[in-house]
């Protein structure tokens, strides 16, 4: 029973083996986090339209529905940069920043998104994220991590500038230069280059005073609150609210109240798309980061279960005043680099969110928002990465089109429309390559039972018979193109009488590829040439055996490609490959 609940409440499972090494190992990994938690939450807070606490609201419950629910030992749950930018994109359609209409559908998209995922782990759909392909997250993320960058610089400037994509924030921005707020400047700018040298070179000064490896590591990641805090201490004694310098504010102190989005609320018509397009995006980050951190410790994760914990962590987010989230790949790393060893370090972290909301909000009034901006701009820039264009254009051009179609796309047109893309292209990909799927001539390498392509190998050929390798599964959409293939290699050798498919890349055979097949095998056999199929796997095999296609073949089932030629050949061997033109 324990077993069978462990499968849906993993906190079962390693719940039952915690102890006071991981106790002690979760403690500090969250202290860790949670310092890099807070000023990162109320900068993701900012970016999403929303006020600061509900950045932090954001990294409280749903920090321990995912502790409950979710399989990775070291996944970090809270606001993101690509989520909050579309959450602002999404609710920003239908509502003012700062109205409690703008509050209220960021809970409400919240929710949503929790459920669609809820649904989709329930469902087992896990798989369904695989067709969003990495050459286009990354090519979207990057997008996102430049309209992010430049929709900041704003706060930086203190001007007013406004934009849904790259080319209106550059009109904006270019058009309110006149009215850049000296002061504010003054503030930013010392703080975005010296959170950039944090990240690049304070961790190599560190090591030459002689810190360790770990040391220097986690201290580095404090920049972020020396920011915060020096920033905070120059507004409040200066008086730089006076001079232009936006800030913070009054947060409210205290813990959130508990209440449900309004399920009447007319919004959620609006946001349908945002929350399923919010689910997928965060669902393949998180499950990617979830992934790369299990590896490193020989453990797994379970898609389907970490469907259910980002359902769960979102509709706690919802419930607690939060917006969507989802697994982060900056703080889960330093979570895993800082020796967390459960998910009860994220449940810690959470415990330190809270008592940060009450105990340290007032000190937050006299922040500057070109600080948090600063953040912001560090943070997202890491995700730029431009190297994925290189990649893909020197492996495969297919995915190069489709990773600058969604970047393009993205810059011009905005996120929400670059998600759109992003999907139609994984798909438009996948489609395209199975569609018209590598085929080949292949013959027998000599001193064996093998066989390979006749155009990468010296092989043993045979002109009556036509041994092709299909390296792909038969479906509706190449069907058509293989029977056309087929015919276009018998008319260059009118010598052959047998037809050899070689299946073994075969891992389906839907209708449309049967009822081809049926066709091809009637075509042959009224030009007296036989269709035999070599190597054909289990399941395969199971479902023609449910028609009657066997029946009507007019040839052979071989085991193996080797005995199906043995049996066939009556023309003499030939070392040289035929002149196939495929």
């Amino acid at each position: 029973m324990v077993k069978i609940l462990a499968r849906y409440f993993p906190i079962l499972s390693w719940g039952q083996e915690y102890n006071k090494a991981s106790l002690i190992s979760d403690g500090l990994a969250a202290v860790i986090v949670t310092i890099m938690l807070i000023p990162q939450s109320l900068a993701y807070a900012l970016l999403a339209g929303l006020p600061a606490e509900m950045g932090l609201y954001a990294s409280m419950l749903p920090l321990v529905a995912y502790g409950i629910f979710g399989t990775s030992r070291t996944l970090s749950v809270g606001p993101v940069a690509v989520v909050s930018l579309m959450t602002a994109s999404a609710v920003g359609q239908i509502a003012s920043s700062g109205d409690v209409s703008y509050m209220a559908a960021a809970m409400l998209l919240a929710l949503m998104s929790g459920f669609f995922l809820l649904a989709m782990g329930l469902l087992k759909a896990g798989f369904l994220a695989n067709f969003l392909s990495h050459p286009v997250i990354a090519g979207f993320i990057t997008a996102s991590g430049i309209i992010i960058a430049f929709s900041q610089l704003k706060h930086i400037l203190g001007v007013n500038a406004q934009g849904e994509n790259l080319l209106q924030l550059l009109i904006s921005l270019f058009s309110q230069l006149q009215y850049t707020n000296l002061s504010t400047l003054a503030v930013g700018l010392p703080v975005l280059v010296f959170l950039f040298w944090v990240r690049s070179g304070l961790k190599a000064l560190l090591l030459t005073l002689g810190m360790t490896e770990f040391s220097a590591s986690m201290l580095a990641k404090t920049g972020p609150v020396v920011g915060v805090i020096a920033t905070s201490v120059a507004a409040y004694g200066f008086e730089l609210g006076n001079q232009g310098v936006a800030l913070v504010g009054q947060v409210p102190v205290g813990l959130p109240e508990l209440q449900l989005p309004a399920m009447d609320n007319p919004a959620w018509k609006h946001l349908l798309i945002s929350a399923i397009f919010i689910s997928i995006i965060g669902f393949v980050e998180s499950v990617s980061v979830g992934h790369t951190l299990a590896a490193k410790r020989r453990q797994k994760i379970s898609p389907d279960q970490e469907l259910i914990g980002l359902g769960a962590a979102n509709i706690a987010s919802s419930l607690s005043g939060g917006y969507p989230v989802t697994g982060g790949f900056a703080r889960s790393v330093v979570n895993f680099d800082a020796g967390a060893v459960t998910p009860a370090a994220g449940i810690f972290t959470a415990v330190g969110i809270a008592l940060a909301a009450i105990f340290f909000t007032p000190y937050l009034a006299y922040l500057p928002t070109a600080t948090l901006a600063a953040t912001i701009i560090v943070a997202v820039l890491s995700l730029v990465d431009f190297s994925i264009l290189k990649k893909t254009w020197s492996y495969a051009k297919s995915d190069f089109i489709a990773v600058t179609t969604t970047l393009l796309v993205t810059l011009i047109f905005g996120v929400e429309i670059g998600v759109a893309c992003g999907v139609f292209a994984s798909l438009a990909l996948h489609l395209y390559k199975t569609s018209k799927p590598h085929m080949a001539v292949i013959g027998e390498v000599p001193g064996t039972e093998h066989f390979r392509n006749i155009h990468r190998h010296k092989v043993i050929t045979h002109s009556d018979i036509l041994s092709l390798r299909i390296d792909e599964s038969l479906y509706f959409a190449n069907a058509s193109y293989i029977e056309d293939r087929i015919y276009a290699l018998l008319e260059q050798q009118p010598k052959v009488k047998h037809v050899v498919l070689m299946c073994t890349a075969v891992n389906e055979i839907d209708l449309s590829a049967l009822e081809a097949l049926e066709s091809i095998n009637m075509r042959l056999t009224d030009s007296d040439i036989k269709l035999h199929l070599s190597e054909i796997k289990g399941p395969v095999m199971d479902m023609l055996e449910r028609t009657h296609f066997l029946s009507k073949l007019s040839g052979e089932v071989f085991l193996s490609h080797h005995l199906a030629v043995s049996k066939l050949a009556d023309s003499p061997r030939q070392t040289q490959p035929l002149n196939w033109e495929i």
